[in-house]
């Protein structure tokens, strides 16, 4: 089977094959920079036009990270979508529904492991996930031996998503008038990545260019060298990746704004006022402010000397004089006055503040009910788990099904390097590759207690079909929901226990261990078992009472036949058949 790598084919040559053709372009889902050869490098904008470039709006969502409300989000986030631990892998991989060989599937789950070892995601997961959720994409850079691609993947490198971007190219191509319709263009596409060690977007001066000039004199890299994996989110033209962040950033700054005017009113507002009322008399106007103003600077100004530097300083305290108010006051009033103005009377008022914090959470998909450090943490149920926990869930599961293929991406090259399987296998295949995430939520574990216990109540309902109208198999696969793996590690388990005597059933019953609850369609065993075990002992009774029976009747031949001999006149011979009997009786 040919092998497609890093622009170079190795294999047979095969015949073109033929495409169909269409009328509308392809959608692409990757957020590719659109391109065409001769033309001018285009960009793009946002909608607001604030953020002209990925390379910004990385550097946004890594800003926004830093804030303490979207770190203790994407914190319980990352922490429920990746669970690490010493005794399980924090992701495994299901081959349950793919129909290939069992020794396919055992390969498959090797080189699996082996890219987890790659990536060091026993011990990196939480942060690679992290990554991946703040910045929307991650790049990783597949390093193999030239000299032997056999070896497979060797070394996976983190690359930073503001240093390289796809771009995928159209070029015009003549067409074949004898296969198309005359006057018709055909085009050929052409995707590469380029990478820029300096950063893609960035100009000569301190800001960042709008073109894709720079980013052109990059390098050119193949797209088989590079595994790129996103969030599946994109702007309304569809040219631009998104993140998880981006629908928070304006929630994210109306609560920075409004806490910032909290702050500077509660300042301006907290603080007591006093009001001067100054009596000036019948001074002229001239001479009344000139007065006023001495008495300003008199109780305003405090220069002291300090003698550790030797300096003059003014030891105002915080709260200055011309914060409060001077009034002149003419002759005839009440004369000099000072009065108190009290402070900010809603200081304690922060529903607004609260309700931005609510909408920011609910822009990054977090539980309202996470936010109230103070609340009590319900265990019970899992009628009382609530409904905004279950989407959450759900959110999560979602962003682990995007995450998962990273996986899906280094199993293509490693795969198909090994020559395990080809790349168009492993593309029909891969739909129905399932990767199960470690979980230690305290909500699932109860769901999943609860589910047990009504699968256990469903099995012992079944009980009286299984055999008849399910198969075992059906039953442990769709009742009991176990794996192939699962069944064949219990069977294995199940087989050991026979031959540990700490598991007999036997001796449990006969030594008072309890025997425990009769096994899955055990119940009628036990009772015929029971029947054979009563007719076995009636037949032992019968066979003791006819030996019983012939012993007494040999007895009483015995005796009679010495008896008889007794009648005879032989003393000596009485005495001794005399004692011989007395034995035999005994």
């Amino acid at each position: 089977m040919p092998i497609d790598l890093f622009g170079f084919t190795i294999g047979r040559k095969q015949e073109p094959t033929k495409t169909l053709q269409a009328f509308a372009k392809p959608e692409y889902e990757d957020g590719a920079l659109p391109v065409s050869s001769g033309g001018v490098y285009g960009t793009y904008l946002d909608t607001d036009a604030t953020i002209k470039t990925e390379f910004e709006l990385v550097n946004r969502y890594r800003d926004m990270a830093l804030q303490a409300e979207v770190e203790a989000a994407v914190d319980d986030i990352v922490n429920e979508a990746i669970v690490t631990s010493h005794e399980v892998p924090p992701v495994r991989i299901n081959l349950d529904n793919i129909n290939v060989s069992d020794n396919i599937k055992e390969k498959i789950k090797s080189e699996f492991r082996e890219v987890v070892r790659l990536l060091d995601f026993n011990k990196k997961g939480i942060e690679i996930f992290k990554r991946w959720y703040i910045d929307g994409r991650c790049y990783y850079h597949v390093v193999i031996d030239e000299k032997s691609p056999k070896r497979g993947i060797q070394d996976l490198k983190v690359l930073d998503p503001r240093k390289i971007r796809k771009v995928r190219e159209t070029k015009k191509k003549e067409a074949d008038t004898r296969t198309v319709p005359y006057g018709s263009q055909q085009k050929e596409t052409l995707e590469y990545f380029v990478y820029n060690e300096k950063g893609l977007y960035k100009g000569q001066g301190q800001g960042y260019s709008t073109t894709f000039g720079q980013a052109a004199s990059g390098i050119r890299i193949a797209t088989d060298a590079i595994v790129y994996t996103h969030s599946g989110l994109l702007n309304g033209q569809r040219s631009m990746i998104l993140s998880y962040l981006h629908k928070a950033i304006k929630p994210l700054n109306q609560l920075r704004m409004l806490e910032d005017a909290l702050v500077i009113y509660r300042i301006s507002r907290a603080p007591e006022r006093r009001i001067f009322y100054i009596d000036v008399g019948n001074l002229p106007k001239l001479k009344a402010e000139q007065y006023l103003r001495d008495l300003m600077t008199k109780y305003r100004n405090k220069l002291v000397y300090d003698a550790n530097t030797g300096e003059i300083r003014d030891d105002r305290k915080h709260m200055s004089m011309l914060e409060d108010y001077w009034l002149p006051r003419r002759e005839g009033g009440r004369g000099t006055e000072i009065s108190t103005l009290p402070g900010g009377q809603n200081l304690g008022d922060i529903e607004d503040i609260l309700y931005f914090q609510k909408k920011l959470y609910k822009a990054l998909n977090v539980p309202i009910s996470r936010l109230e450090s103070e609340a009590n943490y319900t265990i019970g149920r899992a009628t009382e788990i609530s409904r905004d926990e279950v989407k959450f869930t759900r959110f999560v599961n979602k962003l682990q099904t995007a995450f998962s293929e990273l996986f899906n991406e280094c199993l293509d090259r490693q795969l198909t390097l090994k020559g395990i399987l080809s790349r168009d296998d492993w593309k029909k295949m891969k739909a129905d590759v399932y990767y199960v995430y470690e979980n230690d939520s305290h909500f699932a574990e109860v769901k999943n207690a609860e589910l047990m216990q009504d699968r256990m109540n469903l099995l012992r309902d079944l009980s009286d079909y299984a055999g008849k109208y399910y198969s075992h198999d059906f039953i442990r696969k769709h009742v009991l929901r176990q794996t192939d793996d699962q069944i064949r590690e219990i069977d294995d388990a199940i087989s050991t226990e026979l031959d540990d005597p700490r598991y007999n059933r036997d001796d449990q019953a006969g030594g008072g261990g309890g025997g425990g609850a009769p096994l899955f369609n055990e119940i009628e065993h036990d009772t015929n078992e029971k029947g054979v075990i009563l007719e076995d002992i009636d037949k032992k009774i019968e066979e003791k009472f006819e030996i019983a029976k012939k012993d007494k009747e040999l007895k009483e031949s015995v005796s009679d036949v010495f008896n008889s001999i007794l009648e005879d006149d032989d003393d000596e011979l009485k005495d001794t058949l005399n004692d011989v009997f007395n034995s035999v009786r005994k």
